[in-house]
């Protein structure tokens, strides 16, 4: 990326022991003189560089005058052998240190207060979580996906992980913990490996996506599991109302538990005797509003009494449910918004 006019120009990079050179490329050679040079002595490097939402594969040098330059590269692969060959020029006086990043580069030691659920909340995170795309494998579609690659890039990024070899051990206990799943099937194939490393697949081709927008209706011989840690909130609000369903449109008592920390609503079928959920969602991100009883709204069907409110998921699933009064309304939405 240029200082002056911020584009982005094709240059041919030169490594060095203590520098970084680069040229202009005229009729597909570069240049005989450098265009600049970056000096390392002091620099610090950033990489997985996600600064640049659209721009993936970026390095970061920070020069010791506080200069910012800004590196894209043409794969994954090759932005981490540059970033790995400029780090151990920037380190060549200090041997020991070159050692202790190669071998940084395959450790694993997760942080000892590490929370997956944290990690989860902070990948849903509108401005810095990660990127949800639609994505394209074997000529199929996938709304609301990410690659493997692009995970481990965020776990390191935001300082989850120090290597890819953990960031992927990480990525592969939220998959064991049912917070992501694999999507379509090159990263479907690779659960079924032996290898618990092998897995999750570090790679720009696999597609995976949160385990909470792609939950199936069940039928009545399947039964929906649900994470300790959404169960583990405090409750915050409890109470019988109407739920349209999403399949018959028909409406159903259920009752419904809202709990914070975290924020989920999970709701219950009162004619069962076990104390399990038949459904729920994560409120992050979550749009809930009252609905006006002159007409039924677009997408509600059946018997209508009123007093009905919307919450539309971040995955952008609609809920319709009947409150019994204006007031019961007023007090479940109200007890909602803060949780969102």
């Amino acid at each position: 990326q240029g200082h002056i006019v911020r584009n982005w120009k094709v240059r041919w990079f030169v490594l060095l022991q203590d520098k970084l050179l680069y040229y202009k490329i005229e009729g597909g050679k570069k240049e005989p003189s450098p265009k600049g040079r970056i000096l390392l002595d002091g620099c610090t490097i950033t990489c997985p560089c996600l600064e640049y939402e659209n721009r993936p594969l970026l390095i970061k040098l920070k020069t010791k005058t506080n200069t910012d330059y800004f590196l894209e590269c043409c794969s994954r692969e090759e932005r981490d052998s540059w970033a790995l060959d400029i780090t151990g020029a920037i380190h060549a006086g200090h041997p020991v240190q070159v050692q202790e990043l190669h071998r940084m580069k395959n450790s694993f030691k997760l942080l000892e207060n590490i929370s997956l659920h944290d990690i989860v909340e902070r990948m849903y995170d509108s401005s810095t979580g990660i990127k949800l795309t639609c994505n394209l494998e074997q000529g199929s579609r996938y709304k609301d996906t990410f690659t493997g690659s692009a995970l481990v890039d965020w776990l390191i990024s935001n300082s989850f992980a120090v290597s890819r070899f953990e960031a992927v051990t990480l990525a592969s206990m939220l998959m064991d913990e049912n917070f992501l799943r694999p999507v379509g099937a090159r990263s479907t194939e690779a659960t079924r490996s032996s290898d618990p490393s092998e897995k999750f697949l570090d790679d720009s081709t696999a597609l995976y996506m949160f385990a909470e927008s792609s939950k199936k209706t069940t039928t009545s011989k399947e039964e929906v599991h649900f994470n300790i840690s959404e169960l583990s909130g405090t409750i915050v609000k409890q109470g019988f109302l109407v739920k349209q369903g999403h399949k018959r449109k028909n409406w159903k008592v259920r009752k419904f538990v809202l709990r914070a920390e975290p924020a989920f609503l999970h709701y219950y079928d009162p004619t069962k005797e076990e104390n399990k959920p038949v459904g729920g969602f994560s409120l992050r991100g979550c749009l809930v509003s009252a609905l006006e009883d002159n007409g039924v709204p677009a997408g509600v069907k059946g018997n209508v009494q009123g007093n009905l409110f919307k919450i539309i998921t971040k995955n952008d699933i609609h809920y319709y449910i009947q409150a019994s009064s204006k007031a019961e309304r007023v007090q479940w939405i109200e007890a909602i918004k803060p949780l969102t």
